[in-house]
């Protein structure tokens, strides 16, 4: 029997109970808990209130409920004591059917995972995509959390354990999400594109203008097309651009633009950038599926470049769009020593065609951008979206700190020049000094002593400074506190240092309006709004210099980890992210020309 809200809204409490039986093994307390939101107006609302009862639970009923789940090929599966919803997620896993090598190692694991933790490790073998973790992908998750802390494995048993539920929930509920299977497979299919070198690792490495970042705008254009976009093409820069006419009737239609990148970092994720592509191609093929026009049309961009992997240059995609192309940057050196220039030409790209890109923002209504979250914060709060307020400043130096390299064994330590020893000590500084604004953030990304020996005082060290806060005024009193002490330490060491600032971005508010559009869409969906700042950078921070902005952030798994392999996000979310991008597209709609 399938069972709807409004049944479930209708129920008497303990008939309501009755119908969420299962949904969280042995714990029946949740639910009954979470009832009293009634009624429900989404399944997301569900999902939300009884995370929210879990979350808000003591400590100790947390920790009962992930001692109320099985391990992972355990006794209770041998036994064949699991319950019916567990026993069908670890077939569906291929649990049953393990190699003996398989099953010592699992057993190996559980019982290391008991002793270090206290509690079985709890793993949504389901996975993001609903089909199901492969066996070795389960081997490699259990073995990698093992060396968590215990707090940060707690809070991952409980997110694992939320994970679960929301697929006991979508069988109950028959609530597959059709939209979001079909942009996570689009991912996938995306994924298999990587630069040599990476490829052969099973690595996702995609970088301008390579065999795989031309694979990718091909396959993009290609799915864009079959999407039902009017017009498709590949501009001279190397973005993919999409184009849905507005309707015949609509004169003087304005045009509503939107997209994200689709180059990664070196071993990336594989959601950074291209979520933001996919979610509006799923509305267009929505919308054209329906025949149905709009009053504007929509253009959706897949950038070509944002993250400055193979040249220097960034935001070379939607920096074109808005005239910021530099054209000294076409003598850039790569690696291998390609020049920009030689790059463009090689990949079919007509290079005087550049300036023709830059739009007229007087023929768009704004642009808004769809973006994985890149943090914890959404996944530390059980919410699947995020609404951006602003995308913070950012400075960024590079340096080297200089003294006198000396015998380590012969120089007392109160006559050392260290140069390393100078830069730990700013490192701490910065980490203290970016705490104090609560949302500043401030990084030593590199520290590198050169041609360092174990038994020599470091006497050069180069280093990077990345600081970053939501407002220029912020992000500037935190430089010049920084750059201050860096004189001081440098002083009172006697050393001596070269900085340079290599980039300067000034923060990007989301426009109001926009921002508001955003918030209505996600209370449409039966969750709390919720409002951050997003510390990384954008394509939406180079539109927002000449047209309104507005981001939605999507929630990550593993703790929202980024630029890193783990980088992920699931199906429901992805349907919510669709959906909030529908629910704007039907407010702009039927807000007055």
């Amino acid at each position: 029997m399938v069972l709807t809200l409004q049944e479930l809204n209708a129920a008497s409490p303990a008939e309501a109970l009755a119908l969420l039986d299962g949904v969280y093994e042995h714990s029946p307390w949740i639910a009954s808990q979470a009832l009293a939101e009634r009624p429900f107006r989404s399944l997301a609302h569900l999902k939300h209130a009884l995370a929210s009862t879990v979350r808000n639970a003591p400590a100790d009923a947390q920790l009962a409920l992930i001692r109320a789940h099985p391990e992972l090929a355990g006794k209770a599966m041998v036994s064949q004591t699991l319950t019916a919803e567990s026993t069908h997620e670890q077939g569906t896993a291929g649990l049953t059917d393990c190699s003996p090598q398989e099953f010592a190692r699992i057993q190996q694991l559980n019982a290391d995972y008991n002793a270090r933790f206290g509690f079985p490790f709890i793993l949504a073998v389901r996975g993001p995509r609903g089909t199901g973790l492969s066996r070795s992908q389960i081997i490699e998750t259990f073995a990698r959390r093992l060396d968590n802390h215990p707090d940060f494995e707690r809070a991952e048993a409980l997110r694992n354990i939320h994970r679960i539920a929301e697929i006991r929930l979508a069988d109950k509920f028959d609530a597959h999400p059709v939209l979001g299977n079909d942009v996570w497979d689009w991912h996938e299919s995306l994924a298999r594109h990587s630069d040599p070198g990476y490829a052969e690792q099973g690595q996702l490495t995609v970088t301008y203008l390579t065999d795989a970042h031309r694979a990718c705008a091909q396959r993009i254009s290609h799915w864009m097309r079959d999407c039902g976009f009017d017009e498709v093409g590949i501009d001279a820069v190397g973005n993919v651009v999409g184009k849905y006419h507005a309707a015949v009737e609509a004169k003087a239609a304005k045009t509503l633009l939107t997209g994200s990148h689709y180059d990664t970092v070196r071993n990336g994720g594989k959601y950074d950038g291209r979520l933001g592509i996919f979610v509006p191609m799923a509305c267009v093929r929505e919308l054209h599926r329906a025949g149905k026009r709009l009053p504007f049309a929509i253009e959706v961009v897949g950038f070509a470049e944002e993250e400055g992997q193979r040249y220097k240059a960034t935001f070379l995609g939607s920096g074109a769009l808005i005239g910021h192309f530099n054209p000294a940057w076409l003598e850039q050196q790569d690696a291998d020593g390609v020049s920009m220039r030689a790059a463009m030409e090689h990949a079919g790209l007509c290079i005087a065609d550049i300036p023709k890109l830059q739009r007229d923002p007087a023929q768009y209504l704004g642009f808004i951008e769809v973006h994985i979250e890149q943090g914890p914060v959404l996944n530390e709060l059980d919410l699947p979206l995020g609404v951006v307020t602003s995308i913070n400043g950012g400075v960024r130096y590079v340096g080297e700190m200089l003294g006198m390299a000396s015998h380590a064994g012969t120089t007392p330590m109160d006559r050392r020049r260290d140069a390393a020893a100078g830069v730990a000590e700013l490192l701490l500084y910065v980490e203290q000094r970016a705490a104090q604004d609560g949302n500043s953030v401030g990084t030593i990304g590199v520290l590198n002593v050169p041609s360092g020996s174990i038994n020599v005082v470091p006497g050069r060290c180069q280093f990077t400074l990345d600081l970053r806060a939501p407002n220029d005024t912020q992000r500037d009193a935190l430089s010049k506190d920084v750059l201050a002490q860096l004189a001081a330490i440098a002083t009172r060491r006697g050393l001596h240092y070269r900085l340079e600032e290599s980039m300067r971005a000034a923060a990007a508010p989301s426009a109001a309006p926009w921002q508001q559009r955003w918030e209505r869409a996600v209370a449409a969906s039966g969750i709390p709004v919720h409002r951050m700042p997003s510390g990384a950078g954008h394509d939406a921070m180079k539109l927002h210099e000449v047209m309104p902005q507005a981001m939605l952030f999507v929630r990550g798994e593993n703790a929202g980890i980024s630029h890193n392999p783990l980088e992920s996000t699931t199906n429901d979310d992805m349907e919510l992210a669709v959906q909030a991008f529908g629910h704007v597209l039907h407010q702009l709609a039927k807000e007055p020309t």
